[in-house]
């Protein structure tokens, strides 16, 4: 298998528009699904199969030639965010183009190009060797971007099936190109919408204003009674489960290498930062949990005037959980919070959408160490353990039904626009990632 092989199978597989979150592309879901399932045909699975369910399918397949050596699950996912805005977008999202070492359409980092990391390294030592030196199987979903449950559902049922000994993830990023890193913790998440009813129907402003209630000022209210200026939760209790790092980590995080400007005015694009005053950057990414809204609906939108008080209005927020906090719990706080938060003349009400655990991996894990020692190895520096503060959600679920760490090994950049128009994928990455993946498997197997 050459570069320019695998290349071009990435480019075949960034084609495919796989966007779960839009019907009008089911079928392209679907194709993204049996191209990976072909795709591990070919790395030497001939047993790959589509799962069906209550949802897309995952793909599954095993080599369990390796009898007492450890057992390795593969996770990644098929599908991806949707484009827009398509007019920032330099070229077509679903036209690959190269640009430099760079890999340029959607899905490109997030996570068809560390997918085919999993797929290409079983096959190199399929190929070289015609064996594993590990067992192995893959679970490739179809819904991380939708939260769809499908995935989860599938493996509290079937633990027999899926056990392993540690869970392989490449669905994060290294912390600078070059750098090896590996992802000891993710923080959860609570999505769900604030929807808050006013009148039955939309009333005339000059008819009606200063008397009837106004849903839209009534849910920006509650946001301001959820969050403070300064970015401190104001949600009763919400910080009681929140278990800070330890002072190794915040030491280990201090030594990286991190120019703050940079950040702030080339990869975020802002004047200022905020956040909690006095908590260091990198643990209110990581190490804290937050409160953000990302969408608000309702009354008049279009050109032109219109006045009109609505009757109802929705905000889109979600929290962002941290070790030790429960999502269950962190859900019924945000209810009562919102619910006492309601301003006179209106209801409110919090709907769940989805949610998901918090999770952090002890970095002295024997699967963890082999893990450093393989990338710092192709890297030719020493690996760093950082946390995300995004979340995936199968990590808990892996913990909670399988018992098996999870070992996040990314290869991803700060930069690669992540469900962001442009979007890219750093190709010697790809290249090394594989690399990395093949002596992480033969130093188990040893």
């Amino acid at each position: 298998m050459t570069a320019d092989t695998l290349l071009e199978e990435l480019i075949t597989f960034l084609r495919i528009p796989s966007i779960s979150t839009d019907p009008d592309h089911s079928a392209d879901v679907r194709r993204a699904a049996e191209w990976v399932r072909a795709a591990i045909i070919k790395a030497g699975l001939p047993n790959a199969e589509l799962i069906e369910g209550q949802g897309n399918p995952l793909v599954y397949a095993e080599w369990t030639g390796a009898p007492g050596k450890p057992t390795i699950l593969l996770y990644g996912h098929y599908d991806v965010q949707p484009p827009d805005p398509l007019d920032e977008w330099k070229s077509p999202p679903f036209e690959p183009e190269v640009r430099g070492d760079n890999i340029y359409a959607r899905g490109a980092a997030d996570d068809k190009g560390q997918v085919i990391i999993l797929i290409k390294a079983v096959e190199r030592l399929m190929r070289e060797d015609g064996k594993l030196p590990v067992n192995i199987k893959f679970l490739i979903e179809g819904e991380e971007e939708i939260s769809g449950d499908h995935i989860d559902s599938y493996v509290q049922a079937n633990p027999a099936r899926l056990q392993c000994d540690a869970a392989v993830i490449c669905d994060t990023e290294m912390f600078a190109p070059g750098m090896p890193t590996l992802c000891v913790g993710l923080r959860g998440i609570v999505y769900g919408e604030i929807h808050v009813q006013g009148a039955d129907h939309d009333l005339h402003s000059g008819v009606y204003g200063g008397a009837a209630p106004n849903p839209m000022q009534a849910v920006a209210e509650i946001i301001c009674a959820l969050k403070d200026r300064d970015g401190r939760i104001l949600i009763p209790g919400f910080y009681g489960n929140v278990t800070p790092p330890s002072e190794k980590e915040r030491e280990a995080w201090a030594r990286l290498p991190f120019d703050v400007e940079d950040y702030k005015t080339k990869e975020v694009g802002v004047k200022d930062l905020v956040g909690e005053p006095g908590v260091p950057l990198f643990e209110r990414l990581w190490a804290r949990p937050t409160f953000e809204v990302h969408g608000i609906r309702g009354g008049f939108t279009g050109e032109g005037a219109k006045t009109v008080i609505p009757a109802k209005a929705v905000a889109k927020v979600s929290t962002r959980l941290v070790a030790d906090q429960d999502p269950v719990a962190a859900v019924e706080k945000i209810k009562t919070a919102v619910a006492a938060a309601c301003p006179r003349g209106v209801t409110a009400e919090f709907k769940l959408i989805h949610a998901a655990a918090p999770s952090l991996v002890n970095p002295d894990n024997l699967y963890i160490e082999k893990s450093a020692e393989a990338m710092a190895e192709i890297f030719g520096q020493p690996t760093v353990y950082i946390r995300s503060g995004g979340s995936i959600p199968i990590v808990g679920v892996f913990d909670l039904s399988l018992h098996a760490p999870s070992v996040m090994m990314g290869f991803g950049l700060p930069d690669d626009n992540l469900h962001a128009p442009n979007e890219k994928m750093h190709l010697p990455n790809i290249y090394r990632g594989v690399d990395a993946m093949c002596a992480y498997f033969r130093k188990l197997g040893a």
